[in-house]
């Protein structure tokens, strides 16, 4: 079990004794990262000048760095990210705070997690707590360098620190960042209660973690995917497991109705997380009456809807973008208490496997631990 502490206020936490494999420099002055130099191509190593924190941010010595399908998306998937090229891309990270500029000096030596969506936190949508959906919002990776580098400057607003107290490695944690947290949002976002029937679409990523969220709560699962690895994975979280590969549609929604019908109440919360033009359609023929259905996933493939369902069953539907700060010390908590198992469903690789894992499809979310060396 992981046992963290988490709060969103600051923390003056030292490397423990049992961190010790992770050793802070803060006389280094180059930084390296892994950039995107145009979409299509390898990711190249690049020696930078180390930046220097101003007011109100932080430099990071980068400890892990999840690599989620965003990234492969804007590598090899279509998806232009918001800053120009070049761009280091990376957006879960864990670091340890080595410099800090004027007003930030609270967090000096604290490890932290970086939020992968990073609010103003001064307009009105982050006033009234929907910060995710901030227009003014950064991610790192995508509107500024990320995470698959040595070092990362930060904000230091909404950084999250982290006590580690035991012998667990910290690197697995970078999925909180956003596979966790949005997961954790989504689960929320649908007011899942204890009893609810869930019916996850897509557990890899993502979808592994809504359905711990959601079974933690008191739901009763429902699991679907194509890869029959993801849902042996989760069968200790889950009520009812469809290989959606070998299941057709009729099928599956009549074995969901069947099962509805056993539990007798609950109402029914759908979360699409696959990202997939298939997943969705699945998602939305899964509509009950009084059901809510997040979508989660992305995808650029258009899906064609009869979108007056929404109507006949007084049915709900919204969309889900990352995770505000504000969830993350809850997030940890539950990690703390072993109601979300993260160390199953990752695997770490040095960073310099990058391009590999770009191109390939890691049964588990690969964490990326630095292992640059001066030149």
């Amino acid at each position: 079990m992981v046992n963290v502490v988490a709060t969103m206020t600051t923390s003056t936490s030292s490397p423990s004794a049992t961190d010790a494999s992770f050793v802070a420099d803060s006389s280094v002055e180059t930084l390296y990262a892994w950039r995107l130099t145009e979409p299509g191509n390898p990711l190249v190593l690049s020696p930078q000048p180390m930046p220097q924190p101003g007011p109100g941010a932080v430099l990071l010595q980068v400890i892990a760095c999840g690599l989620c399908h965003t990234d492969v998306g804007f590598v090899y998937g279509g998806v232009r990210p918001n800053a120009d090229l070049p761009l280091t891309l990376g957006h879960e990270i864990v670091g340890r705070v080595i410099r800090c500029g004027p007003d930030a000096d609270a967090l000096e030596g604290a490890t932290v997690l970086v939020p992968a969506v990073l609010p103003c936190g001064e307009c009105e949508l982050c006033r009234s707590g929907r910060g995710n959906a901030c227009a003014r919002q950064k991610m790192p990776g995508n509107d500024f360098d990320g995470g698959f580098a040595s070092h990362f400057l930060a904000p230091a607003r909404f950084l999250c620190p982290i006590d580690l107290q035991n012998d667990q490695r910290i690197e697995s944690l970078a999925v909180v960042a956003d596979a966790v947290s949005t997961a954790y949002q989504s689960v929320v976002r649908a007011e899942v209660q204890e009893e609810d029937l869930v019916i996850v679409v897509g557990c890899g990523g993502v979808g592994t973690f809504a359905v711990q969220v959601a079974r933690a709560r008191g739901a009763h699962v429902v699991a679907i995917d194509t890869d029959s690895r993801r849902l042996t994975a989760l069968e200790r979280y889950v009520d009812l497991p469809f290989d959606a590969s070998q299941v057709d549609a009729g099928e599956l929604r009549q074995q969901v109705a069947e099962f509805a019908k056993h539990l007798g109440g609950g109402r029914r919360k759908i979360l699409e997380c696959s990202g997939t033009a298939a997943g969705q359609e699945t998602a939305w023929s899964l509509l009950a009456r009084a059901a809510t259905l997040l979508v989660v996933g992305y995808t650029r493939d258009k899906v064609s809807l009869r979108l007056s369902n929404l109507m006949a069953f007084d049915a709900a539907a919204i969309g889900n973008w990352g995770c505000a700060p504000q969830h993350y010390p809850a997030i940890l908590e539950m990690v703390a208490r072993g109601e979300i198992d993260i160390e199953p469903f990752v695997e770490r690789y040095p960073m310099s496997a990058l391009n590999e894992l770009l191109q390939s499809h890691p049964a588990r979310r690969p964490v990326l631990i630095p292992d640059f060396e001066e030149a």
